[in-house]
């Protein structure tokens, strides 16, 4: 039944007040009812719009990272100033980019919300000449409206505070003197006119280690740590097992255009955006990890020279696998064959987060993929275990049909690493540079560690097995160099059927050291 009256109101009055009311719970429903139909929260929105409606004295640092295009500055920068000052009307919002104009522009949609929809939250704006850029409510708050470099003198921030993408682009991330500039505006502008207890939000597309969110984290650390920063970091693709919307790693960021069960659909959208991009804006811009433009080994030119659209025939194929144990729990497993050009060619990159029995899985199943007949395999952390765990897999997946049941085993040859990764790293690294090593697919992630690994940092697991791999196949002098075989083995006969194979030892020094 319809047109029913309740206390004086009528069943509509009372689905409008319900309606208002839910819009107080946080800025993602302020969203709903604003553009009801038109905005969509997905749970990447959902789990930010959670944490900005938990600001306050006991939250007063949030830093939220995402690949760009996702809806998170609609979120943070019109619907929560909209949300903020439905609650607290008498609070002063302070809204800065890396322009002026940027900025403003957010101002001005907060402002135009408040003309069209601000009475039904008791919200009015102040009579009189008001730019876009600085403007009050009769109630006392308002919003000012900054450029990063922009000056806040006058106005000071009693509600919360927040920066949308301080950095423009690129170009002005990796210039350490801007970069400096946006620290200096920060220290000296924007924190300097927070009055205590006043929180901040920190919302960007994430482009270099030195960018402002990796200078704020370096100084004040997060929450997790006992820090201050509460991170909220959604990559592209799901990196971790503890992923805070609870996907498996590999699994796709949710959409704004997508519904969040269509799958398939995500993955293809985030593929497409790894495979049009390099891999430095891949990791930085969409994964959230970003890297120095250079490291020791490689450069972006030298590998860039080392895509090859006709790689030769192949005359001997591996796969090379750096297991995860020693307090590492991602596996480096790569696949990549000789050619009859006497040149490694890399075809395979299956590296992830994996247990012993997973990288064990991988690697065999990668090695039948590919008809390799042959596995490196380090052994410093698990000895002889490590080929205990390849052969057991290797049965496994025959006996469940995965592998057929006629396919030969390849051989596994176990490898030990005596050296610093530098020290066994920068030969292959010379071998990519004198056109022995090339790129027979497209392995955004394995270039990422050649180009930007500095010595001190994480051990990726992805240079450690293509280095096992050019060192079991290229007959490369620095290699030979390298390489030492206790049982007395001719790297020449690994992989043809030579049985009983040696430890291949990698480490300074010539054969039998």
């Amino acid at each position: 039944m319809t047109g029913h009256v309740y206390a004086g109101y009528s069943d509509a009055e009372l689905q409008a007040e319900a309606r208002r009311l839910a819009a107080l719970q946080d800025p993602a429903m302020m969203g709903l009812y604003l553009h009801p139909g038109a905005y969509r929260v997905r749970a990447h929105t959902r789990l930010i719009a959670n944490a900005l409606a938990e600001l306050g004295p006991n939250s007063d640092r949030l830093l939220v990272t995402t690949p760009p295009q996702i809806g998170k500055s609609v979120l943070v920068s019109e619907l929560l100033p909209v949300w903020w000052l439905a609650r607290r009307p008498a609070d002063r919002i302070a809204i800065a980019s890396y322009a002026g104009s940027l900025a403003t522009k957010k101002s001005r949609a907060v402002r135009r919300f408040i003309t069209d929809r601000g009475a039904e939250f008791g919200m009015r704006l102040q009579h009189g000449e008001q730019t876009a850029y600085d403007w009050s409510l009769t109630s006392g708050g308002g919003v000012r409206a900054v450029g990063v470099g922009g000056g806040l003198t006058g106005h000071p921030i009693t509600g919360v505070g927040i920066v949308d993408d301080p950095h423009k682009d690129r170009r002005e991330a990796d210039s350490a003197l801007m970069r400096e500039h946006v620290w200096d505006w920060w220290s000296s502008v924007f924190l300097s006119r927070l009055r205590p207890g006043v929180p901040v939000v920190l919302c960007m597309t994430r482009w270099h280690p030195d960018d402002l969110a990796g200078r704020v984290l370096a100084h004040e650390g997060t929450t997790a740590e006992g820090g201050r920063w509460r991170v909220v970091h959604l990559p592209a693709l799901a990196t971790r097992d503890d992923d805070p919307l609870g996907r498996a790693p590999g699994d796709p960021l949710t959409h704004p255009a997508l519904a969040d069960d269509e799958r398939e659909q995500l993955l293809a959208h985030w593929h497409d955006k790894r495979r049009t991009s390099t891999p430095r804006d891949w990791g930085a811009l969409y994964q959230g990890d970003p890297q120095p433009a250079e490291g020791a080994l490689l450069t972006q030119a030298e590998i860039a020279a080392a895509y090859c659209p006709a790689p030769a025939e192949p005359s001997r194929r591996a796969v090379a696998v750096d297991p995860s144990g020693g307090g590492r729990d991602t596996a480096g497993v790569v696949a990549g064959y000789l050619g009859t050009d006497q040149r490694l060619y890399l075809t395979h990159d299956r590296t992830r987060r994996m247990s012993s029995d997973q990288w064990a899985r991988a690697a065999c199943t990668l090695a039948a993929e590919t008809d390799a007949t042959l596995i490196l395999v380090e052994k410093n952390y698990g000895g002889d275990m490590v080929t205990l765990a390849i052969r057991t897999a290797w049965d496994a997946l025959q006996r469940e049909g995965t592998i057929p049941a006629e396919a030969l085993p390849p051989y596994v040859q176990p490898v030990t690493a005596r050296a610093g990764k530098l020290l066994r790293a920068e030969p292959v690294a010379q071998q990519w540079r004198e056109d022995r090593v090339r790129l027979a697919a497209h392995l955004p992630e394995l270039v990422s560690e050649w180009v930007s690994w500095q010595p001190g940092s994480d051990s990726p697991g992805r240079i450690d097995a293509s280095v096992y791999l050019a060192y079991g196949l290229l007959r490369a002098p620095s290699a030979r160099q390298s390489i030492s075989s206790p049982a007395g083995v001719s790297l020449s006969s690994v992989g043809h059927g030579r049985a009983g194979l040696g430890t291949i030892t990698i480490g300074p020094g010539g054969p039998g050291r």
